[in-house]
């Protein structure tokens, strides 16, 4: 029997959001505070949903990483893999574990940038389906390259990226209602499965 199992990231196989706990990797915490103090207007338009979650992701990474060199980015987002390992989910990593023992083929499929997901999935041999980030010469411009892999894009990149109806069996975790359409493709849905 083929099966695929679909993974989100933040909330699922991690307690935190990654993003916010990579920019107070990258920048320190006085930096860290003193952005969100001063985005605080644009997040809560966001939680109002005023404005689109890839709007209000795209004025975070601009106002924290424009202008950073992408070697320098990369650099920190491989180490930065030391700190997923400790604020993962015991229970999402022995599912995870599991799995790979049953021979699964498992995607995290995320709205984080791939720069910091994918290389904690090489590291776990895992497939990795995220957002990608602009890079203009060698530098991030804060924008989201395409679309923020979140709600619908994440039903069309795993579709872009697999042939569905070739497995016998799909499993899906996710946490959030950016996750409804992925957990829709999925014969077993489970939400919010690691929270105890």
């Amino acid at each position: 029997m083929r099966t695929l199992v679909l993974f989100d990231f933040d909330g699922t196989i991690t307690r935190d959001d990654t993003l916010f706990t990579f920019i107070k990797y990258y920048h320190g915490r006085g930096k860290y505070l003193a952005g969100l103090l001063l985005l605080s207007p644009i997040l809560c338009l966001h939680l109002l949903n005023i404005i689109s979650n890839q709007r209000a992701k795209e004025v975070v990474l601009t106002w924290f990483f424009r202008g950073s060199s992408i070697d320098h980015f990369n650099n920190a987002c491989s180490h930065f893999s030391k700190i997923v390992d400790a604020i993962a989910r015991p229970a999402a990593i022995a599912k995870l574990i599991e799995f790979k023992k049953q021979g699964y083929q498992i995607a995290v499929v995320t709205a984080s940038p791939e720069n910091w997901v994918k290389p904690w999935c090489d590291k776990n041999s895992l497939s990795c389906i995220a957002t990608k980030l602009e890079i203009q010469g060698d530098k991030l411009t804060g924008k989201i390259k395409g679309n923020n892999c979140n709600g619908i894009e994440k039903e069309k990149r795993i579709r872009s990226e697999y042939d569905l109806a070739s497995f016998d069996h799909i499993i899906a975790f996710g946490d959030s209602r950016g996750d409804q359409e992925m957990l829709k493709l999925a014969h077993a849905q489970f939400y919010k499965p690691f929270r105890n």
